[in-house]
C-alpha cells in the first residue's frame, strides 16, 4: 500500500501539490473539463471565467515556497474551469525547473470530504510519479489529513490476477506521499485511523473482487482466519456442514445444498476488556449466485462474485475495529454459501426450517440471501445477546431502482440508531437513505403452509425483503437495522475514491459508527 508520511520542511522533489479553494464557496467539477487518461484536468485555451468571476485561491500552507512559484500558480488559476472544485486536479509541466511538475488540487470548501476528493484526484493525476509532496494548509485540522489520506489510499487501490502488471490496469508507480506540516504530532492519530480504515476497506474489496472459482465458502473462511491471526484479541469460529446440520441452520444448508462447495458460517469476534456495548454485524455471503433453479439470465450473473459484499464488509469492519482498538465488543457473522442449480438444489415451493424454528416457503430460489441471513439473525438473537444488531446485504435490485448506484437503502424502527448510522455514512462518504417499514405490507409475507413466504410477489421488493428479515430479529426488533447495499457495492468506473470494481461499501460507515459507541 502507498506510503504516506508526515514531514517538516521536506526537500521538494519533482512533483509538488498545492491545494486550491474556490473563492466563492464549494464548486462541483465542471462538465466541460477535459480529462486525459491520467485523470488530470487540463486548462482551456484561455481564461474561462467572465469578468469579475471568482478564479480560485491558493490555500496558505506551511511550505516555504519561492515567490516566483506562488506567482506562477496564482497566474494559472484564471485559466482553469472552476478552480478549487473538490477533486479537480490541474497538472502543469515546468521543464528545467524545480519542481518539474506542479499539481493544483481542488479541495472544495476544505472539509474532510473535500480533501478526500482531492486525495483521490491527486492519486490518479500522479499515478505515474514515484514520490510527491503535498503542501498542507496552515489551518489544517486532523480531519483534513484523514480525508486526504483515505482518498489517496482508496483511489490508488488495484486488484490484479494477471500474469503481468503491464498496461493501464496495472499498479500505479506512486509509492510515496509526503505531507508537509509544521508539526506532525497533531496529525499522527488521524493518519493512523485513515490507514486502518483504508486497509479494512481494501480487504473487503479484495474479498469481493476475487473470482468465485477461487472464492468458495471454505476459501472465504480461511481468509478470515488468516486476517484474525494478525490482530490480538480477534477470535474465529467456523461452522462446517455437520455443525450447521446439528444446530439447525436450515437456510444456509438449503441455499448451499446445490453446490459441490459446502457452506460455512463464520463467526469473528472482537472483545476488548471492559467493553460495555455488544454489536453484532451480519453480512450476506453468497460467494456466487446463479439464482439456483430460478436461474438468472447470463448478463445478471456475470458480476455475482460480488454477492458476498455484505459479508466482506462486516468481516473487514470487525478487523478494522481491532486494528483501531475500539472499546466496543463486535461480533461479525458471515453465512457463506454458493447458490447453484443442480439435482441437490433446493426448489421453489420447498419449506425451509431456520435456526430457531421459523419456516419459510421458498417462492424464488434467487431470493436466497435472505434465507442465509435469517439463520444468522435468529442465531445472533438467541445466542449472542447483542445490544444492537445490524445486517448488510447485496439483497435486491429494487434498491438500485429506487436509489441509484451510489446510495444504500436503510431500514430500521429505531430512529436513534437510524440517525446515527446515516450520520456515520455521511461522514464516511458513503450514502444511505432511510426507507419505510409499512406495517400493512407484512401481510404479503403470509404463506399457507409455512410461517413466511421468502419472496412475496406483490412488489416493493427491497421493503418486503427488509420486513422478512425483521421477522427473525425477535426481541431485538427495536434495536435492529438493515442496509440493502447491492448497487453501491460495485463501481462501474473510477469515481472519486472508488475504483472500478468492488467498493467495500459499508466498511467506512460501520467503523465511523462503531467509533461513536460507548465502550
Amino acid at each position: 500500500m502507498l506510503s504516506i508520511r508526515l514531514v517538516v520542511d521536506p526537500a521538494v522533489g519533482d512533483t509538488l501539490v498545492l491545494p486550491v479553494r474556490p473563492t466563492e464557496g464549494p464548486v462541483q467539477p465542471a462538465d466541460g473539463a477535459t480529462q486525459p487518461a491520467d485523470g488530470a484536468t487540463q486548462p482551456a485555451e484561455g481564461p474561462v471565467h467572465s469578468a469579475g468571476e471568482a478564479a480560485g485561491t491558493l490555500v496558505p500552507t506551511w511550505l516555504d515556497l519561492p515567490a516566483e512559484l506562488t506567482a506562477e500558480a496564482t497566474a494559472l488559476l484564471p485559466y482553469l474551469d472552476q478552480p478549487g472544485a473538490a477533486g479537480a486536479v490541474h497538472r502543469s509541466i515546468r521543464p528545467l525547473l524545480t519542481p518539474t511538475r506542479l499539481l493544483l488540487a481542488g479541495v472544495g470548501d476544505g472539509d474532510e470530504a473535500g480533501w478526500r476528493s482531492a486525495g483521490a484526484g491527486v492519486a490518479r493525476a500522479a499515478a505515474h510519479e514515484s514520490s510527491i509532496t503535498i503542501a498542507m494548509p496552515v489551518d489544517a485540522d486532523p480531519a483534513v489529513v484523514r480525508g486526504l489520506a483515505e482518498g489517496l489510499w482508496l483511489a490508488s487501490y488495484r486488484f490484479r490476477m494477471a500474469a503481468s502488471d503491464d498496461g493501464p490496469a496495472g499498479p500505479p508507480a506512486l509509492a510515496e506521499v509526503l505531507l508537509a506540516v509544521a508539526d506532525p504530532e497533531p496529525y499522527r492519530a488521524a493518519l493512523d485511523t485513515a490507514r486502518a480504515v483504508a486497509e479494512s476497506t481494501r480487504f473487503a474489496r479484495d474479498l469481493t473482487n476475487t473470482p468465485s472459482s477461487r472464492k468458495t465458502p471454505a476459501w472465504f473462511a480461511d481468509q478470515v482466519v488468516a486476517a484474525a491471526a494478525g490482530h490480538a484479541g480477534l477470535t474465529v469460529d467456523v461452522r462446517e456442514p455437520d455443525r450447521l446440520t446439528a444446530e439447525g441452520f436450515g437456510g444456509i444448508l438449503a441455499v448451499g445444498g446445490g453446490s459441490a462447495q459446502e457452506p460455512r458460517l463464520v463467526e469473528l469476534s472482537w472483545q476488548p476488556a471492559d467493553a460495555r456495548t455488544h454489536v453484532v454485524l451480519v453480512g450476506k455471503g453468497i460467494t456466487f449466485d446463479t439464482g439456483g433453479i430460478s436461474i438468472k439470465p447470463r448478463d445478471a450473473m456475470k458480476l455475482m462474485r460480488k454477492d458476498m459484499g455484505g459479508a466482506a464488509a462486516v468481516i473487514a469492519a470487525t478487523v478494522g475495529a481491532a486494528a483501531l482498538g475500539l472499546p466496543v465488543r463486535v461480533t461479525a457473522l458471515a453465512p457463506l454459501a454458493e447458490n447453484m442449480a443442480s439435482g441437490s438444489a433446493y426448489r421453489p415451493g420447498d419449506v425451509v426450517r431456520h435456526y430457531g424454528g421459523l419456516t419459510s416457503e421458498s417462492t424464488n430460489t434467487d431470493a436466497e440471501g435472505r434465507l442465509v441471513l435469517a439463520d444468522a439473525l435468529a442465531y445472533a438473537v438467541d445466542r449472542l445477546e447483542p445490544d444492537l444488531l445490524i445486517d448488510l446485504a447485496t439483497l435486491t435490485g429494487a434498491n438500485s431502482v429506487a436509489l441509484g448506484k451510489r446510495t444504500a437503502a436503510l431500514y430500521s424502527d429505531n430512529d436513534e440508531l437510524a440517525d446515527a448510522v446515516l450520520a456515520a455514512a455521511g461522514a464516511a462518504g458513503e450514502r444511505a437513505w432511510r426507507m419505510p417499514l409499512p406495517v400493512d405490507y407484512t401481510e404479503y409475507l403470509g404463506s399457507e403452509i409455512a410461517d413466511l413466504y421468502s419472496a412475496p410477489t406483490q412488489g416493493a421488493g427491497s421493503v418486503v425483503a427488509a420486513l422478512y428479515l425483521r421477522e427473525f430479529t425477535g426481541d431485538l426488533r427495536d434495536r435492529w437495522l438493515h442496509l440493502d447495499m447491492s448497487a453501491p457495492s460495485w463501481a462501474d468506473g473510477n469515481d472519486g475514491e472508488l475504483v472500478k470494481g468492488a467498493t467495500g461499501w459499508g466498511v467506512r460507515t460501520l467503523l465511523r459508527w462503531l467509533a461513536t459507541q460507548p465502550g
